[in-house]
């Protein structure tokens, strides 16, 4: 059964935010780790001016954190089911929304303004704008996961015993007494002849 609520294909919605949240929380971690401005000071003549690189973990000290909690959030969407797996959507995608908004901030007002010694601030745009496609990335792979999962598949679920399957009512020290006397103890009939 098909809808606009439901994916033909349960594993592939499944797949595809996974990949979507990893791709996202992985380029904002990448980005983090890259050079977002140049602060260039001058010194009196004949010396140098100095000049200090800041990364997006200098400008954002909490984004690289916070990416690495989006990584994790996506190994846990492919860990949990049911309500679990709907409230760590929520939580990917408010934690996308909030990079995106650092981002967003860094971006619109730059790397920061230049201080009383520094005389100007070189910005490289390109490193905040790939926080905030990432982090949008994030945010929609979370926002589909915490809206479409609740017929997602769950991991291993292929493994477990079903509920209405019956159960054996030999207990587990029966089952030992069976292995000592060479029986299979996982023959519902040990006495049928193979």
């Amino acid at each position: 059964m098909t809808g606009p609520g439901l994916s033909a294909a349960p594993g592939r919605a499944l797949a595809g935010a996974a990949v979507t949240c990893l791709a996202g929380a992985g380029l904002v971690l990448y980005a983090a780790g890259r050079d977002w401005a140049v602060e260039v000071t001058g010194r009196p003549a004949p010396l140098p001016a100095v000049e200090v690189a800041r990364t997006g973990a200098d400008v954002l000290p909490w984004l690289p954190a916070v990416a690495l909690v989006g990584l994790a959030g996506t190994g846990a969407v492919l860990a949990t089911r049911g309500l679990a797996r709907r409230l760590v959507g929520a939580l990917l995608a408010a934690l996308g929304v909030a990079m995106a908004a650092g981002g967003l901030t860094v971006l619109l007002t730059g790397a920061g303004p230049a201080g009383p010694t520094t005389d100007s601030t070189v910005s490289a745009p390109q490193w905040p704008a790939a926080t905030v496609l990432g982090a949008v990335l994030l945010a929609a792979g979370g926002a589909v996961t915490a809206l479409r999962s609740r017929h997602w598949p769950a991991m291993g679920a292929r493994y477990e015993r079903s509920r209405s399957g019956g159960r054996s009512s030999r207990s587990t020290l029966d089952a030992w007494n069976a292995l000592d006397r060479g029986e299979d103890p996982t023959d519902d009939d040990p006495g049928a002849d193979r």
